[in-house]
């Protein structure tokens, strides 16, 4: 009798990695593809202890950094961009509305007492909202202003996950008495950039544990 032969079926797969980095605790977010071919998202590394810290997961993972991108370029999100302009040769990039932000970040570093170095010229890439391509998976631009003035999410609809930056935490939402902020316009971004998505949406913040959108959709007292 003759039997069909067993197919094996191939899925693509995204694979999501964080690190608490510097004084503000913030995360910093990697993704890469089968290939290995990797994004490294708001690189907050500060320390010696932790660059390094970065840099041997990268290494150990055998990864390949191809994109450096700032949801937003608040201080705590941006200290290691020259870290990984100088070790992978990327360039940080942004949506131009965060340009001023990124250009002060050094002044600003020193009302906190925080030494940063000179911010690598960022790509003004993000205007566009193009989707971006990783292996074989594609992950779309949100644009999500309020905290930050250009603030972008990249959502994964195959995967199920929101790299939110600043905009939405485990109950509550980001700061907006920051330069730049504004809550209505932050609020309207939750509303309709982001509870848009399918309630088990996985949301990875800048900061604190991760949630989903349905739970914040039902919870979230910003939103009451």
């Amino acid at each position: 009798m003759y039997e069909k032969p067993f197919i094996f079926a191939s899925f693509a797969m995204l694979h999501l990695h964080h690190f608490t980095f510097n004084p503000f605790q913030e995360n910093t977010w990697l993704i890469w593809a089968d290939n290995l071919d990797c994004i490294i998202i708001d690189p907050g590394c500060y320390s010696p202890q932790e660059k390094k810290q970065l840099q041997d997961f990268i290494q150990e993972k055998g990864l390949n950094p191809i994109r450096l991108i700032n949801t937003h370029c608040h201080i705590d999100h941006v200290l290691g961009n020259p870290f990984v302009h100088r070790e992978y040769g990327l360039t940080p990039e942004i949506h131009s509305l965060e340009l001023s932000l990124l250009n002060a970040v050094e002044s600003y570093g020193s009302m906190w007492g925080i030494q940063s170095e000179h911010q690598p010229e960022p790509l003004l890439s993000l205007d566009k909202l193009e989707d971006i391509i990783l292996g074989d998976e594609r992950i779309q631009l949100l644009f999500t202003p309020g905290h930050a003035p250009g603030e972008v999410s990249l959502y994964s609809a195959t995967q199920n996950f929101v790299i939110a930056g600043d905009v939405l935490f485990q109950g509550s939402i980001g700061r907006t008495d920051l330069p730049g902020g504004n809550m209505d316009v932050l609020l309207e971004s939750v509303r309709t950039q982001l509870f848009t998505l399918p309630d088990n949406t996985a949301v990875h913040s800048g900061h604190g544990p991760s949630t989903t959108i349905g739970n914040e959709r039902l919870h979230n007292p910003f939103f009451k």
